[in-house]
């Protein structure tokens, strides 16, 4: 089973639920599981995880949030080559045109790239979105 990171920044909760359900899923499945802010987390954190789940809600006009995750993916893009990633987030207007942007950086960056539309919430995690969550994590523990 692999070592998995999930390293997510949430303004209101509901990334914050998401990582939740990917760690409940990955467990589930026997993977070791860590979950961590942006801030705890750098190029070294690529090498010492197999898959690293990165999760942030859509900010603004569709983005990352600028403070913390934005600078930290941004120093990480020379790093992900042939790194297993995935990508998640909730928003709450726009089409998820901000993730469809973070899987094309990732995919350009060279990651591995789980699901190259990255996996996306309206709003609260309801229970259907919570079990994507905990479907993703089991997928991720045993990619």
């Amino acid at each position: 089973m692999n070592k998995l990171a999930i390293v997510y920044w949430s303004g209101t909760g509901n990334t914050e639920t998401m990582a939740n359900c990917i760690a409940e899923g990955a467990r589930e499945a026997g993977a070791e599981v860590a979950l961590m802010g942006p801030a705890a987390f750098s190029a070294a954190g690529l090498t010492e995880y197999q898959v690293v789940a990165f999760g942030c809600p859509a900010m603004g006009a569709e983005q990352l949030e600028e403070d913390e995750v934005e600078p930290m993916f941004s120093g990480l893009e020379g790093s992900l080559g042939s790194k297993k990633i995935a990508l998640f987030g909730s928003y709450g207007w726009g089409d998820g045109q901000w993730m469809r942007d973070w899987c094309a950086r990732a995919k350009a960056a060279g990651a591995d790239l789980y699901d190259e539309e990255g996996l996306i919430a309206n709003e609260s995690p309801n229970e259907e979105a919570r079990e994507a969550c905990r479907d993703l994590g089991r997928s991720l523990a045993a990619w």
